[in-house]
């Protein structure tokens, strides 16, 4: 089973020097990818509870370089409420290319997590950004866009995707 579909462990508390070193791997790589608003550790092949996102700048349809003052760690990630009416709207990601899917989620949520520092944070999320932290969430609990309503993806890939997202 690909590190993808399965539930992300949790990061020791407080941090030690190896959950260190993996957040900031995963900074790198958010980092080196300007069509990223965020990502989470399995997508690098890291099976931990472990997401970034860029916090400032980041408003739906922009794709800015990124500054590392404007990324936001969460370890350990957990929404712990969520309010509003569900939202729709088309949603991709870097780990299932050229495709896209209609995804109604919450307009704001509250995320109880660690900071890249190790501090407990419980913090409020609004719009975009809570659309963001909830799609990184679900790579954490193995979940894909896919696993969504309608895919909209070429059709000439339509057999490759076939295969690919099979459970």
């Amino acid at each position: 089973m690909s590190v993808l579909r399965k539930k992300s462990v949790e990061l020791p508390a407080p941090l030690d020097k190896a959950s260190r070193e993996i957040i900031q791997t995963l900074i790198d790589a958010f980092m080196e990818r300007d069509d990223a608003v965020g990502l989470a550790a399995p997508q690098i092949g890291i099976n931990k509870r472990l997401i970034v996102f860029r916090a400032k700048g980041s408003e739906e349809g922009q794709n800015k370089i990124k500054d590392i003052q404007d990324i936001e760690v969460l370890v350990n990630p957990r929404i712990t409420q969520m309010h509003g009416e569900k939202v729709p709207g088309v949603e991709g990601c870097l780990s299932c290319p050229d495709v896209q899917v209609e995804i109604s989620r919450f307009p704001e949520i509250k995320v109880r997590a660690l900071d890249a520092k190790g501090e407990k944070i419980n913090k409020r999320y609004l719009d975009y950004i809570a659309r963001v932290i909830q799609h990184e969430i679900d790579h954490l609990d193995g979940r894909l866009i896919v696993d969504y309503g309608d895919i909209y993806y070429p059709e000439s890939k339509q057999l490759f995707f076939e295969k690919l997202f099979k459970d």
